[in-house]
């Protein structure tokens, strides 16, 4: 763990190392923002660049009124997020390839059959809508506390709230769903 109290002023004054640093330090939390929001491996990989280099430009103005992992993840669910807009707006026509890799995956029994509980969950969490995915990630994979996810978002916390019982809700319904699919 670094300490960013210190590390922030050698970065402010050009020390790349030291970014580097930084760099290596949050490089998993903006992979795993971005890749949650993000569909396309390479698209994450640019997004995640693109975050990196916002983080660079911008470190001056961070205040250290929250942590810099909040600071960084919430430059990292904005930049993911607009990415995902702006493809919507250019490629109308990838949204219909996406429904047809999802729908070809879709089949429980294949991925129960693999014992691969972990990567069926990981799956129907990235099924489902933005919002509910976002804060079921932020909370139970990143373990992000509320106000955590409220300043990475801007979402007030009662919101957050109830997309994370929407989500869990959701989650269980498909779960139970593919559980009556194998019995019958």
């Amino acid at each position: 763990m670094v300490d960013e109290k210190e590390l922030v002023p050698v970065i402010l004054k050009g020390d790349l190392h030291a970014f580097e640093i930084l760099v290596k330090e949050y490089q998993r939390l903006v992979f795993f923002i971005a890749g949650k929001i993000v569909t396309n491996r390479e698209e994450v990989e640019d997004v995640c660049q693109e975050v990196f280099i916002k983080v660079y430009r911008h470190l001056g103005s961070f205040k250290f009124q929250s942590k810099l992992s909040t600071w960084i993840a919430r430059i990292a669910w904005v930049t993911a997020v607009n990415h995902n807009r702006k493809q919507r707006r250019e490629h109308r026509q990838k949204i219909t390839e996406i429904e047809t890799i999802e729908h070809a995956s879709e089949n429980p029994e294949i991925l129960l059959d693999r014992k691969d509980v972990a990567a069926y969950l990981n799956q129907l969490i990235d099924q489902m809508p933005e919002q509910y995915r976002t804060v079921i990630v932020l909370y139970h994979l990143n373990e992000f506390s509320y106000e955590e996810i409220t300043q990475i978002t801007g979402m007030p916390s009662g919101t957050i709230k109830s997309y994370l019982f929407r989500a869990r809700k959701l989650l269980k319904d498909k779960l139970t769903g593919s559980l009556k699919k194998d019995i019958v």
